[in-house]
This record gives C-alpha cells, structure tokens and sequence, in this order.
C-alpha cells in the first residue's frame, strides 16, 4: 500500500483498531458533543442500503443526534420517512427542507433582504440541516443515504481525527476505492474520468500548477460526499446550490483553513448509488460535471486570478481529452490486470460527453460569473439573529407529531 504524505495528511487504515476508535469517540463525544448530518431524497426509503444505514448508526452511540434533511413532495412522504426512522434508536431528527413551515420561514428572510428560496437541492439541505446541527454539536460528519456495506465505522473515522484532541484536525475528507469487487467494475467515473485528468490538463494549459489545483490534488478523492468538520467551520462555508457542492466546500476549507489542520482518511471498499451518464447536459453526470467545472472556474478566479476566456476553454479541452485518454489506457490496463470488466468504447462516449461540458459549462460561466452560492450562516444570522433556534424549533415540533 502506498503511504506516501504529501500537502495533505493522510490517514491510512494500515492496522486500525476499531475499538479503539469507537471508544475514544465515545470518552471524548462527553466534552465534544458530536452530530452526523445524512441528505436524503424520499426515494431512498425503497433502498435496501438505508435499511443496513440505520442498522449500523445505532452502534454509533456516541452520537448528539443524526440530523436528515429531507427532500419530499408532501405531508405523506414525510410522515412515511419519519416512521421509517423510527428504527433509529439514537436521537434523530428528521427536516422537511422543503415543507412549508421551513419555506415560510425562509420567506420571512427574504423580507430582510436575504433571498434563500431561490436554492434548491442537495446544496441547500445540507446547509440547512449544518445550521441546526452546529447548534448542538462541537462536531459534524456527513454521508449519503445511498451507501452500500455501510459501517459504523465510516462516521467514526470521519470523526475520530475531529474530536481527539491529540490530532484536533478541523477538516476531515473521506476517501475510498469506487469498485465494486464482486461484478469486477470500477466506478468513481466522473473522478476519474474528467476531474482527474481535467486537473493535470490545467496544469498544463497555464504552464504553472494553481495553488487551489495543487490543494485539490493532494486529496485521493476530492469529490467524495463524505466528511467531518467542526461547527466553526460549518457556520462559515459558502456552498454552491447544485452538484457543485463537494468542490464548493473544498474551495472553503482552502480558503479557510491551515492545511496542517486539514487531513483525509482511508475508508476502504464501498459503493454508492450510480449516477446515469445523461442524454442532455441538464442530467446525471453530464449535468454534475459541468457545475464542478463552473466551480472550479470560479474558485480559479477567486483564489489563483486564472484570466478564462473562450480560446482559453477551447485550448483546455484538448488539453482535456488527450488526458483523459491517457487515463482510459492507464484504466483499461490495471483493470486487465485484475480481471475486471471495462468497457472502453463506454469509457471513450463518456470523455466526449465531458469535454463538450468544457465549452458549453464553460460558456455558460462566462456569460453569468457570479454562480449561486448559499450565504454561510454567519451572514444569515446577521440578517436574522435567531434564525438557526427557530429553524430548529421547526424541526422539533415536526418531529413530535
């Protein structure tokens, strides 16, 4: 195994003991309350992953509560989830993010000059649920609700680097290898195959490797779904209101925090729910890798003052695909050496679909720069003081019923 350090700390599991881990968690959990926040849509009560997910949390005894921003259609899909979550034995709370008592509220902002219904998806829930979660927590993991072979030990370990006080890191990034070893597949396909090679293709289109590009790189899995951080931290992070959301965050712990305070860690074999590629660019992963790229334009600007211009994204994608076919012949021989299946011709369709996404996210960046970021919630609360309290005393009283 390869432990090598670089800009980042990495934690390995070279021989961890998980025991060990829990039960330092829970000693320290007592002066370091800890929460863990899981976005989920209505949908993933019919996922037999969730069913092992709360099996596993309630090992996780350690924890302040689990907070479950939840996206429904209605009354009824949320009191069905609620029930469903009555298997968790910990203390939960399960947040309509998009009910109206939560709406209402946030319509009561927006006469105070602050605009947060305009967000939606997955990027306003978890920053809604950070806002109640940090109320009560020294720290927060967060996870999807699609892992498969889920353990307790992911929350743990995201946490474990947090809370002990002997590491007392502020910024935790899970990573893991996206193949799956019974059906011999690898996945983690827009990492690999335009995130990855997008990187190295910036690097040579400037001549020169951007600080926030050499941070990215450092990290084995910048786009996974999975970390920890403190509640200092989760009250001041911008974070984009679509599928940017996991570079969105990496671009504000870059800006943040010490990278001697930030870390990642090893948290072995496990599959999420698959993404379709997606006919159009609005859908699955065609969609998700054109609003990293206009994240990372942005962040680009910000941080490095990179000049983007139209000659410049067409000279990045060719940059990009002769990459990204060196990636492809680098995949195609160690799945061969291990005897997975790879489809290389699906592999080539998918690079083509992610370079076009260069131009056509690319343009669309240009033509409309500012992005939609959610304000942190320290400029919420100076808008609203309260807000977060009755935020949460919404919660709480939807959860009594």
């Amino acid at each position: 195994m390869d432990i090598k350090q670089e800009q980042i700390t990495t934690l390995h599991d070279l021989c961890v003991d998980n025991k060990k881990l829990v039960k330092t968690v829970s000693d320290v959990s007592v002066e370091r309350p800890i929460s863990v926040v899981m976005p989920m849509l209505y949908s993933e009560i019919k996922n037999n992953a969730l069913e092992n997910i709360l099996y596993e949390l309630n090992k996780c005894t350690y924890l302040r509560e689990v907070v479950v921003p939840l996206a429904a259609k209605n009354e009824t899909q949320f009191q069905q989830v609620k029930r469903f979550f009555n298997k968790v034995k910990i203390p939960k709370l399960v947040m309509w993010c998009n009910g109206p008592k939560v709406e209402n509220l946030l319509t009561e902002i927006k006469s105070e000059g602050l605009n947060l219904l305009k967000y939606r998806g997955k990027g306003r829930d978890v920053w809604l649920a950070l806002g109640i979660a940090n109320l009560r927590a020294y720290a927060v993991a967060l996870h999807d609700a699609d892992i498969q072979g889920y353990s307790h030990m992911i929350p743990t370990k995201l946490l474990y680097p947090i809370v002990e006080p002997e590491l007392d890191f502020k910024f935790n990034k899970g990573f893991y290898a996206r193949v799956n070893l019974e059906k011999q597949i690898m996945y983690g396909r827009v990492f690999r195959l335009f995130l990855h090679p997008l990187l190295k293709s910036l690097v040579d289109q400037l001549g020169n490797e951007p600080d926030f590009v050499r941070f990215l790189r450092s990290f084995r899995y910048p786009i996974s779904g999975e970390f920890a951080l403190t509640s200092d931290l989760a009250r001041d992070v911008d974070l984009p209101g679509d599928w940017g959301l996991e570079i969105g965050i990496m671009a504000e712990m870059y800006r943040n925090v010490a990278k001697k305070r930030i870390c990642q860690t090893d948290l072995g074999f496990y599959e999420h729910k698959h993404q379709r590629v997606g006919k159009t660019d609005n859908e699955g992963l065609v969609k998700m890798s054109g609003d990293i790229f206009k994240t990372l334009l942005r962040v680009l600007i910000e941080a490095d003052r990179i000049e983007i211009s139209r000659d410049f994204l067409v000279a990045l994608r060719v940059q990009y695909q002769r990459c990204a076919q060196d990636c492809i012949r680098q995949y195609h021989a160690d799945a061969h050496f291990n005897g997975f299946n790879y489809d290389r011709h699906l592999e080539e369709t998918m690079v083509e679909k992610f370079s076009r996404q260069i131009m056509d996210a690319g343009i669309k960046y240009l033509r409309k720069p500012v992005g939609t970021r959610i304000p942190d919630w320290l400029r919420t609360m100076s808008a609203r003081k309260k807000i977060r309290e009755e935020l949460l005393d919404i919660v709480i009283e939807e959860n009594k019923v």
